[in-house]
This record gives C-alpha cells, sequence and structure tokens, in this order.
C-alpha cells in the first residue's frame, strides 16, 4: 500500500464493478410491478423475453409496448459490423435504447441519427419516441459491433439489450456476412 492510498481505492473500484456485474444479473427479467407479470413475452412463457422466433421480440408489460424486428448483426469475418433492427414503442412514454451487450462481455457502440426525435443519441441512449418505429442502420441511429464472439456454426448472435423503462431484455439476432 502507499501513503495516497492508491491500493484501497482500486480495491473500492473492483468491489464497486463486481457489485455493477451482481446488479445487472439480478436485473436480467422484464420489469414488473409488485402485482403483475409481462402479459406476454413473444415466443417463450420466459419472463427475460427470450424469443423463439431469432430477430423478433415482443415486450407487453404496465406502461410497456414494444415490438423489436428484423433484428440482424451483419458481421465480418472478425465479428465486426453492424446490428440493424427496427424498434417501435407502441407506449404513451419515451424509452431509451442504452446499451446492446454481446456475448464475452463486448458491447455495441450506440451512434444516434441527426435528429432531435425518434433515433437521436443522449446521454439515456437512443430516443424512441412513443407510438413511433425507429430503424437502426441505414439513414437511422447505428449500433456497431467490434470483434463479437458467436458460436461455431450458429447463425444466431445472443444479444441483451437495456431500455430505460423496459429494462433488460434478450434478444437472439439472425447473423448474416458483412
Amino acid at each position: 500500500m502507499t501513503e495516497s492510498g492508491t491500493l484501497p481505492r482500486a480495491g473500492r473500484a473492483s468491489v464497486a464493478a463486481l457489485l455493477v456485474i451482481l446488479t445487472a444479473g439480478a436485473c436480467s427479467h422484464a420489469p414488473t410491478d409488485s402485482t403483475n407479470t409481462p402479459t406476454s413475452a413473444s415466443g417463450s412463457g420466459d419472463s427475460a423475453g427470450i424469443a423463439a422466433t431469432p430477430g423478433q421480440l415482443t415486450i407487453h408489460a404496465p406502461g410497456i409496448n414494444l415490438a423489436i424486428s428484423n433484428a440482424v448483426a451483419h458481421l465480418d469475418n472478425s465479428g465486426s459490423g453492424d446490428l440493424t433492427m427496427a424498434i417501435r414503442n407502441g407506449g404513451d412514454v419515451p424509452e431509451h435504447l442504452a446499451m446492446v451487450a454481446a456475448p464475452d462481455g463486448d458491447h455495441g457502440t450506440l451512434q444516434g441519427s441527426d435528429s432531435d426525435a425518434s433515433g437521436s443519441l443522449s446521454t439515456a441512449g437512443i430516443l424512441l419516441m412513443p407510438h413511433s418505429t425507429t430503424t437502426f442502420g441505414g439513414s437511422g441511429p447505428d449500433v456497431a459491433l467490434r470483434q463479437v464472439h458467436i458460436a461455431t456454426g450458429t447463425r444466431l448472435l445472443p444479444l441483451t439489450l437495456q431500455f430505460g423503462v423496459a429494462g433488460l431484455v434478450h434478444l437472439q439476432a439472425r447473423v448474416a456476412s458483412h
């Protein structure tokens, strides 16, 4: 240990990082309130929302109405590329896509569109306005993936998406060569 307390400070940072990881794991289910459970998570009875149809997910819970469609990870041989998809916010409140995580701790880089409406990037993430559909890729917002690892022989990429209101949801994106 040094006089400046560098080691204890580093130890506190490690404990804080561990708490974040444990908290994220504990919050890996679709949101519910004390009296209601999600009314549907397309494709399975799992409250975490793992869709039976790759690239598709619907989340209905009190105050939440999200539909993700056509989720495709366009990857080159190194595992880098973009995630394209459409997200429909059918709810009455704005939602934000705050984070996209891939296997092995890889994270997508969120890039907003050049507008102040749906698709713009703020400190909360990509804005998803109520009663609108935001298309990721092309001229809309983007999720850049870098050196993502997928299992050999699979054409699916398991992703965890973090939303401001809906929380953490799990989605399997189809994989296409880039």
